[in-house]
């Protein structure tokens, strides 16, 4: 069964990749998808708070910060308490980020994510006071507070074990910030506009150029180097900035990228890109199983013998089985498909074919890079 399910999958993959190669209108990407707008970027947030509501799972009464936190805020509410009358066992500090995305307004929501800054247990069911959120300027840029979502749980009990799901430390508010101030970006008044890939690669860049400059009059793109595609206007083009924007970023390019093979070694996971080839190699692979039993006899003296006494002995078997692949031969420039279906065909598991691709690169028949995760 095992062997016709790698058969089927085997025929399905190289049956995808025959006919991809045979299609002459593969659509690429868009280039909102492969790049973004240079200075249109998303800054990032951060600020302390306390969680507060919690059952019993917030910090310890030695996390000396929390208590004094909390101190201080109910003196800025006319309270007075001192930190030794103060216990936070429902109370907990967090950290607080979130992103501000580029043309963020005031009034706009932001999603936030809270974390266990001491050793709180959980924050089920715990809810954000309000907490500023300040840029790497130190100004504060947005205000979060509400219910915090957990998507887990942490139960025990008082003589220890317990049952726990997910991470209860970490929790969301999904618009649980508010925009209170705006990142100066006067979009309108840019001379000239600067694409920066995603994935930088000259030969994307010069894609992107080209096909700018055959899709939209009245500009003319420029590839400067692999990460950045300059668009010049004219007169004309500058005055409705957002339409030329939404028409740019329409535009499908086709993507190249560097032959690249990841190796996780922890899931066994194998993903090949389709430039990856290979020069003239021969590969054995086989697998070498020992099985080793063993079993204890008992031997008795002869009837009526004297002096005769019982004896156990040890009886060991062992026994060695090795695969009898054949030798597989891949011819020079061999594709994608050729190498799928050739390590099918003796088949390697996805675990063997991380040692055999490091074997073909050590030999120096592959041509792509190896990333191991």
């Amino acid at each position: 069964m095992k062997n016709a399910f790698a058969a089927v999958m085997a025929f399905l993959i190289s049956l995808t990749l025959v006919l991809g190669a045979g299609r002459t209108d593969v659509l690429g990407a868009r280039i909102k998808d492969i790049a973004s707008l240079k200075g249109a970027r998303a800054n990032e947030l951060i600020g302390y708070g306390l969680v507060v509501g919690l059952n019993g799972t917030g910090d310890g009464t030695g996390t000396k910060f929390t208590v004094q936190t909390l101190v201080n805020m109910l003196e800025r509410l006319g309270i007075h308490a001192l930190p030794s009358q103060v216990k936070v066992a429902n109370v907990a500090a967090v950290m607080v980020t979130a992103h501000l995305q580029p043309f963020a307004r005031i009034g706009n929501k932001l999603d936030v994510l809270i974390s266990s800054l001491g050793d709180a247990k959980s924050l089920q069911g715990g809810t954000l006071l309000l907490t500023m959120l300040k840029g790497v300027d130190n100004q504060v840029y947005a205000l979060a507070q509400g219910p915090i979502l957990v998507g887990g749980f942490s139960a025990s009990g008082e003589a220890g074990g317990g049952v726990k799901k997910n991470h209860p430390t970490v929790g969301r508010i999904p618009g649980g910030a508010m925009v209170e101030k705006e990142i100066p970006f006067d979009f309108n008044s840019m001379e000239d506009l600067v694409i920066a890939l995603h994935q930088p690669d000259f030969t994307t860049a010069q894609r992107i150029s080209q096909a700018v400059n055959k899709s939209m009059a009245g500009i003319s793109a420029v590839a400067s180097d692999a990460g950045t595609v300059r668009v010049n206007m004219r007169d004309g083009k500058r005055g409705n900035l957002v339409n030329l924007v939404s028409a740019l970023e329409q535009i499908d390019v086709q993507t190249d990228s560097r032959a690249r093979i990841i190796l996780d070694e922890r899931t066994g996971t194998v993903v090949l890109g389709e430039n990856v080839r290979i020069s003239s190699v021969a590969i054995a692979h086989g697998n070498l199983s020992v099985q080793i039993k063993e079993r204890k006899d008992v031997s008795q003296p002869l009837p009526f013998s004297e002096g005769g006494q019982t004896v156990v002995t040890n009886d060991s078997q062992v026994n060695v089985t090795e695969d009898q692949n054949k030798l597989l031969h891949l011819p020079e420039t061999a594709s994608l498909g050729d190498v799928v279906k050739a390590l099918n065909a003796i088949g390697v598991s996805p675990r063997d074919l991380i040692a055999v691709f490091q074997a073909i690169k050590a030999s120096g028949a592959l041509h792509a890079e190896l990333e191991i995760i």
